[in-house]
């Protein structure tokens, strides 16, 4: 299954590294990019049932409603070490906030092996699908609660 366009597009980009250096350097700057979840959504002490399940960075996912039937995710990663989560944080935000529910329900995990490679550890591949397995839950409920109203 293909993955959402603004997914697609930042693959193809990711690709153009031919040096897995100069690609973990690409997304690393996505780490930089890393804005925590408004005070106005959550405030720390954040609840577990939006703490991503395997994540070692202890990241934590929220789903905003917006007026047009789309949502806005917003993350907090509390590990200073997450790299990889704050990377997939903002990854996750900009390819789906603002577009079809449906692409968020509907992402595989594989996006996880796409984005950082096959040699990414066991455990950071766990968490980073747990924050896939969160956005997609969160989305999937509030959708079927809007569709139900």
């Amino acid at each position: 299954m293909p993955f959402p366009p603004k997914i697609e597009q930042l693959l193809e980009d990711l690709n153009l590294f031919d040096d897995r250096m100069e690609r973990f350097q690409a997304l690393i700057e996505f780490s930089d990019r890393f804005r925590e979840v408004p005070e106005s959504i959550a405030q720390r002490p954040f609840p577990e049932s939006h703490r991503a399940p395997r994540c070692d960075s202890e990241a934590y996912v929220w789903t905003e409603p917006l007026d047009n039937g789309t949502f806005k995710y917003h993350f907090a990663v509390e590990n200073p070490q997450g790299i990889s989560a704050r990377s997939m944080a903002v990854i996750l935000d900009e390819c789906l906030s603002g577009e079809p529910p449906e692409l968020a329900i509907e992402l595989s995990h594989d996006v996880v092996f796409a984005i950082f490679g096959k040699e990414i550890s066991m455990g950071k591949g766990q968490g980073l699908m747990g924050m896939v397995d969160l956005v997609r839950t969160q989305t999937r409920r509030l959708a079927s609660a809007q569709t139900s109203t």
